[in-house]
């Protein structure tokens, strides 16, 4: 009987090495509470915007094809403006904790798991960034929100297989959201902030707690 409970908890602790190996763990839920409370900000930046002026009540037009008027160009380049800045930030503070934990961690964190997963992502969101900008360029505002979503919920759903499994829940919310964004144009801002927002808050708010909060109790007062 001793013997058996050797030999399992042999198994497991070669089970979680080769997990380790092959997959990236140092994924911290802070970094998707971050980004949920940073997307969020841009969303509420762009309905004050909206609520001051009508110019942007276009990105709501699914009937709005080709428009050549400053406003359209003006649109455009608030939107793109609020884009990056919300990326850029999101990164930073991604980078942030996920750089943190794995220190904690004693891993390192760029290795052939995090290359992996980055080459699995990179693909599908360089392809719905330019699919958004010839989106943005024919002045298909509208469908620029929803295709984010569901370029981004493809690209996790690829990635998942390299990183924490529970990635893969969020990437089938991200993309049923952003379909159902394609027949609910009216409130595509809304469903934007649920996507980028709300969904990531959730979702690291649950990693955090599942994977995260019981090593942080455990580790001795005065670490970082």
């Amino acid at each position: 009987m001793y013997e058996s409970r050797e030999h399992l908890q042999t198994l497991t602790e070669i089970r979680s090495l080769m997990e380790r190996s092959s997959k990236f763990l140092s994924l911290s839920g802070l970094s998707g509470i971050s980004a949920g409370i940073i997307a969020l900000v841009g969303a509420a930046v762009v309905y004050m915007r909206r609520r001051q002026t009508d110019w942007l009540s276009d990105i709501t037009d699914a009937h709005l094809y080709v428009a050549d008027s400053a406003d359209h160009t003006a649109v455009k380049q608030f939107i793109i403006t609020v884009a990056i800045s919300v990326l850029i930030s999101a990164l930073v503070a991604g980078s942030y904790f996920t750089i943190r934990k794995a220190r904690r961690q004693g891993s390192n964190v760029w290795n052939k798991a995090s290359q992996r997963l980055l080459w699995a992502m990179i693909v599908p969101l360089i392809a719905g960034g330019v699919f958004c900008l010839a989106l943005l360029h024919y002045n298909l505002l509208w469908l620029a929100f929803p295709a984010t979503l569901i370029f981004y919920g493809l690209a996790l759903l690829n990635g998942s297989k390299y990183t924490l499994r529970d990635v893969e829940s969020l990437a089938y919310c991200e993309i049923g959201l952003g379909l159902l964004s394609l027949f609910w144009p009216g409130y595509n801002l809304l469903t934007w902030s649920l996507g980028f927002g709300v969904l990531h808050i959730v979702y690291g708010a649950a990693m955090y707690y599942k994977y995260e909060r019981n090593s942080h109790e455990n580790r001795p007062a005065g670490s970082i």
